[in-house]
């Protein structure tokens, strides 16, 4: 059955072939609904085979491994398999695009091209998640990335060649800097496979040459996490970025950084990873607290909601490099918790611009009265993203402090209390808006005239909002997947250097 994987990949490219042989709107949408159900249908088929599996006894590292060879010269392949990490990435991809389909319902104008590179994009995703090979993993992170520059250029709004060519800059940056890692770690390693497994299991790659390659990496895949100072393209793409694309932007896209991290540069590079751990676990920290800030002083709900990705993001970095398995446990958690809690807001705020013509928090006003569907929404993912419990934002972010707290290390608690700080602050950014632009007076008469959600709208919201809280509710079927994933690559690097848990 190792074929199934490939299905992620194999629905996408037909999706685009249908979308480019479509002749008119109603086929689009037909087109677009049929693959991303049968894309979610795939993912929780997925997700319950791989528990069904967990729980007769297959504890290989990587299900339905399979491994083709393409580039011999190179020992490039395309090989795939998940574990636990990877099944519940590619359910969160498979539930924004499927949400996010019905976000773009009345797209206008050139719905058929915006599809066409919306689902490249998504393509790109799902190959990354699949892939083990770690060239493999590169050629579909450049899939998922170029798509950006024409959808938020040609379907953005406000400054959007700015923001498109800004963020394009900087994450081939970032990829520079990643394809030098990555044929750093092959040569370093005796250039006889690429394959993540197999690399760590050599574990060939000598010291010094961790200590070169692995800033290369972590920084690369970083710069797509939002890492301090490395975010700067981050608000201004979610800002400028149609509804959709926010959301698998924000909600799936910038959680390749993270996984990138933890599966390259931290588990292939372990005895780097005492080098670096303090330099980036400053600037992560300061991701954290800088991204709530500046999310205060924001007056567009894109910015805000965007200065506050930067800071959960942030916070899944932040937790990886803690190095306790409770931690990383949390990062994985909080990357699936902010996906949906930030697709659900980027979807609320695109609605209700779509509606009121402005996303200045100055200038809305009771929409409480006018919209409440929307409004009541709005509320739902914000007190999601405050960590309020009952959400998934509230049993990420426990995790992630409770296990950054258990090192024993003065700077790691001091930086763990430092990043705790900005709960308070998301707290107060999130409250001040909800009640600026939801319970004050109405300020415009136009705005009586506005109308709530329409069907796909309402079906698109209300699915996310039943993830947020169902995760929030009932996490420990994930936690299980994520910790039968985590054990072991804790055990990797906590076996090279036994002492990184307890700087």
């Amino acid at each position: 059955m190792s074929w199934i994987l490939t299905v992620f990949v194999i629905i996408p490219v037909l999706m685009l072939c249908g979308l480019w042989v479509a002749k008119n709107d109603n086929q689009v949408r037909g087109l677009m609904v049929a693959g991303s159900t049968a894309l979610l249908v795939g993912a929780i088929w997925l997700t319950v085979y791989f528990v069904q599996q967990r729980n007769a006894g297959n504890h290989d590292a990587m299900l339905l491994a399979n491994s083709v060879m393409w580039f011999k010269p190179l020992n490039i392949a395309f090989s795939v398999g998940v574990d636990g990490i990877s099944v519940v990435m590619i359910l969160l991809s498979a539930v924004i695009v499927f949400t996010g389909t019905f976000a773009s319902w009345q797209l206008e104008p050139m719905k058929k091209e915006y599809f066409l590179w919306f689902v490249l994009l998504a393509s790109g995703v799902f190959g990354f998640f699949i892939s083990t090979d770690m060239f493999t993993m590169f050629m579909f992170y450049e899939v998922a990335l170029i798509p950006m520059y024409l959808l938020i250029g040609v379907w953005g709004t406000g400054p959007k060649e700015y923001s498109a060519m800004k963020l394009t800059l900087m994450l081939m940056g970032g990829s520079a800097l990643l394809i030098l890692g990555i044929l750093g770690i092959y040569y370093f390693s005796g250039a006889t496979t690429m394959d993540v497994t197999e690399l760590a299991r050599m574990h060939a790659m000598p010291k010094n040459a961790q200590n070169i390659f692995f800033p290369f990496v972590f920084i690369g895949f970083g710069v797509l996490g939002a890492l301090f100072p490395f975010h700067t393209w981050s608000p201004d793409g979610h800002a400028s970025a149609p509804t959709a694309v926010s959301m698998l932007h924000a909600g799936v896209l910038m959680k390749l950084g993270g996984y990138g991290c933890l599966r390259i540069a931290m588990f292939l590079m372990p005895d780097a990873l005492q080098t670096w751990a303090p330099v980036f676990l400053v600037l992560t920290t300061i991701s954290v607290v800088y991204g709530a800030l500046s999310a205060c002083v924001q007056t567009d709900l894109k910015y805000i909601n965007a200065y506050s990705s930067v800071s959960h993001c942030g916070m899944v970095l932040f937790a990886l490099l803690m190095m306790t398995q409770t931690a990383i446990t949390g990062a994985i958690l909080q990357m699936l918790s902010h996906g949906l809690m930030t697709a659900l807001f980027f979807a609320c705020i695109g609605m209700i611009y779509h509606r009121a013509g402005t996303r200045d928090v100055r200038y809305l006003g009771g929409l409480m009265k006018v919209i409440p569907f929307l409004a009541v929404s709005y509320v739902v993912a914000g007190l999601a993203n405050l960590g309020l419990p009952g959400f998934s934002g509230f049993v990420a972010e426990m995790t992630i402090f409770v296990g950054s707290f258990e090192n024993a290390g003065m700077f790691h608690r001091v930086a763990t209390i430092i990043s705790c700080t900005a709960i308070v602050i998301t707290a107060v950014y999130i409250l001040r808006v909800v009640g600026k632009i939801l319970f004050q007076a109405i300020p415009n008469k136009k705005f009586y005239e506005l109308h709530d959600a329409t069907w796909d709208e309402r079906f698109a919201v209300g699915a996310l909002i039943f993830c947020v809280a169902g995760l929030g509710l009932c996490p420990l079927f994930f936690e299980n997947m994520i910790i039968d994933a985590v054990h072991p690559i804790f055990d990797h690097i906590i076996a090279y250097v036994p002492t990184l848990g307890n700087l």
